[in-house]
């Protein structure tokens, strides 16, 4: 990809960041109503009729339907991430410390709502792989310090094709990509508050 589709991708990628944020502040800023509607859906659910809409059906499940898509979108990234070497958590990781290097082991694992059992053999591979290292906390010896390796930096050039095979791969616009990502975004934000 050429710099001027670089810049247009980036900028696109940055515009669909912006709209899921503004549409995750205007959330949080209707964090009243927010609860007052999962009231209401509940109440909708209970006085609906009960023949219109099999809510025991596997195709009404969330569940289901989160589970496949995550199936089939993490498979979309998989031969894409091949030729880099990565896994998909390993991209995962990477996008962390792309944003920001250093980071402790727990900010990236907070960033990636994962546990250190499960990042630590990330981590591992990672530098394994000469993309990191892992070296403890001048400040705080308990912490450890992740930090990208000039190969780590050199791979986020080769990632930037990343983002525009996979939207292609999804055959979404970056509206309706922006639009899923600030759903997906209250669904976390609702679950992870319970």
């Amino acid at each position: 990809m050429n710099g001027t589709a670089n810049e247009t991708m980036n900028g696109m990628m940055d515009d669909m960041t912006n709209e899921a944020e503004s549409g995750t502040r205007a959330q949080r800023a209707a964090g009243a109503a927010s609860s007052v509607d999962r009231e209401s859906v509940v109440l909708d659910i209970e006085s609906a009729d009960a023949g219109a809409v099999d809510l025991l059906a596997l195709e009404s499940q969330v569940c289901f339907g989160l589970a496949v898509a995550a199936r089939g979108v993490i498979g979309a990234y998989r031969p894409i991430l091949e030729p880099l070497g990565l896994t998909h958590p390993q991209y995962l990781v990477m996008l962390a410390l792309w944003q920001s290097s250093p980071r402790t082991v727990r900010d990236i694992g907070a960033a990636l709502q994962l546990e250190p059992a499960t990042l630590s053999p990330l981590l591992k591979r990672l530098e394994a792989a000469g993309y990191i290292t892992r070296a403890r906390n001048a400040h705080d010896e308990r912490a450890l310090d992740i930090t990208l390796t000039d190969a780590g930096r050199a791979l986020r050039e080769q990632a930037l094709a990343i983002p525009p095979q996979v939207i292609r791969r999804l055959g979404m616009s970056l509206d309706e990509l922006a639009t899923l990502r600030a759903t997906l975004a209250r669904v976390i934000e609702a679950v992870g508050t319970e």
